[in-house]
């Protein structure tokens, strides 16, 4: 437990170098502004006053700009546009104000009811905005997000998805919750050797998708304390990014499909790429044990694909061509429905006996011999 739980710390970090320079970068922001505060005492204060109201200031930046990083591009440009206009007409209305009753106060108060109501309207109605049709970097922000992914807990400890990544068929960027990795490690650590083997693997599928070189992985600190399940923060953290979620689970894809989030579900895909079979073709398996009715054998496809085969159930541990009767697509999987028709096989050997060259070592009837005369001699 003590290995995983440092490499899973260890696995942290080195996916999160950008995370622990933007923590630097804040923290020097905060204590800069402390240092000066305390050196330059504005409002003639006292000097630890002072440094208390700079580190004050500092934190309530810092938690403004993360703020901000969780509002989109569109938001962004709505709510400046919207301020400024505020602005602009907080100025006009306090020249009129001005003239009859010439107050500091109520210009001041109406300077930021002007700038809040169209900082907030600005901010609504910004999601209306067509960036894509500007072009250039405004064009790129909205199709930047799709190409997020949101990696589930199930689908990590599945490990198909690196098997995926290294065919090509992934682009963009992996994102990796802190509350996934969270969770991966409390099942790594769990009592429970079956739980905790499947903890490790998921591990070990996360640094082999991050050693990847066409992949982009990123840990994300973003969490939703007020939610519980895992499920939920996933939904919620895609609504942010606006970004797709790549899940296993089935019961996550329905509630996501509920919320309006798209789900990528590696069931699904494998599904599809099953091969495709109709009705009358035939097809060559091998019959592996008995089935559930009368007569019946089972088989398997090369990828898993069950065949129920009528009137083969004489034929087990044997390779036999079917026809296909029907296919039936369920929730679990593809099923296919064949028949055995030991007559028309029992007939094809038989063409083949009959058709196989007679060899020379093979015997041959004897005929047209001289008949052989003896005299009895007296």
């Amino acid at each position: 437990m003590m290995v995983y739980s440092w490499r899973y710390s260890c696995f942290t970090l080195k996916g999160g170098a950008n995370l622990l320079d933007l923590i630097v970068a804040r923290a020097l922001i905060i204590l800069v502004l402390a240092i000066s505060a305390f050196f330059l005492r504005p409002f003639q204060i006292a000097a630890p006053l002072a440094a208390l109201s700079g580190l004050t200031l500092g934190v309530l930046i810092v938690l403004f700009e993360m703020r901000l990083e969780r509002v989109s591009l569109t938001r962004l440009i709505g709510a400046a546009c919207g301020s400024i206009l505020g602005i602009i007409g907080a100025f006009v209305m306090s020249l009129v104000i001005s003239k009859a009753a010439p107050d500091p106060f109520i210009e001041v108060a109406l300077l930021l009811f002007m700038a809040y109501v169209g900082l907030i309207v600005g901010a609504k109605k910004g999601d209306m905005l067509n960036l894509a049709a500007l072009g250039g970097i405004f064009g790129g922000e909205k199709s930047s997000k799709k190409t997020f992914k949101i990696l589930d807990t199930s689908v990590i400890i599945d490990g198909r998805i690196a098997d995926i990544a290294e065919t090509g068929f992934l682009d963009g960027v992996l994102v990796i919750p802190q509350f996934v990795l969270r969770e991966l490690q409390l099942v790594a650590d769990s009592a429970d050797s079956m739980k905790r083997n499947r903890g490790r693997r998921g591990l070990d599928i996360l640094q082999r998708i991050q050693k990847m070189a066409h992949l982009n992985v990123q840990i994300v600190e973003d969490d939703f304390p007020q939610v519980r399940e895992v499920d939920m923060k996933l939904i919620e953290l895609a609504k942010v990014y606006d970004c797709k979620v790549f899940t296993n689970d089935f019961n996550l894809n329905k509630v996501a499909q509920l919320h309006g989030v798209e789900v990528l579900n590696i069931n699904e895909l494998a599904n599809s790429l099953k091969p495709i079979v109709l009705p009358g073709e035939t097809m060559r398996v091998f019959v592996l044990k008995e089935g559930k009715e009368y007569n019946q054998g089972v088989a398997y496809l090369d990828d898993g694909t069950m065949v129920v085969v009528d009137n083969a159930k004489k034929m087990i541990s044997k390779t036999i061509d079917i026809s296909v009767t029907s296919v039936l697509q369920t929730t679990a999987g593809k099923m296919i429905f064949g028949k055995y028709d030991e007559r028309a096989h029992a007939a094809a050997a038989g063409n083949e006996r009959h058709d196989r060259p007679s060899r020379p070592s093979d015997p041959r009837p004897i005929t047209n011999l001289p008949v052989e005369k003896t005299t009895i001699e007296s």
